[in-house]
């Protein structure tokens, strides 16, 4: 399974980005894509999940209201974005896609690293002015 993110950055307080991940090479028939952020010293978060069958979105406490989960087939890789809207400080973080075979379970969330089988590098997004 490969990644590639993209999106990341800096941008001011109550401003808007959108963060992008391909994902090739995946051959489950069934699966989770997520975004999942760890803030400099503390634990990793999920913040918004889809299944493959769109039939599941999970979007954390903390960001439901202001970020957006969907995705995008191709012929060869899959892709998920999050759209992030009204951005604030302790949005900071490094944000990892991960996939975890089968559909969505809230405790896969419990514990990221050990439930997500597929990680990608992260990507930065900093809100600050």
């Amino acid at each position: 399974v490969r990644f590639v993110e993209s999106g990341g950055g800096l941008v001011q307080p109550g401003g808007s980005l959108r963060i992008s991940c391909i994902v090739s090479e995946i051959t489950l028939d069934l699966y989770t894509m997520c975004w999942i952020r760890q803030q400099l010293g503390k634990e990793r978060e999920g913040v918004a999940c889809i299944s493959s069958n769109d039939k599941t979105t999970y979007l954390g406490d903390s960001v439901r209201g202001r970020f957006t989960i969907f995705r995008e087939n191709a012929f060869n890789s899959r892709s998920v974005h999050l759209q992030m809207t009204s951005l604030r400080p302790e949005d900071t973080a490094q944000y990892f896609c991960a996939v975890a075979e089968g559909p969505f379970k809230a405790q896969m969330l419990e514990s990221p690293t050990n439930n997500f089988q597929y990680w990608g590098q992260g990507t930065q997004v900093t809100v600050s002015s």
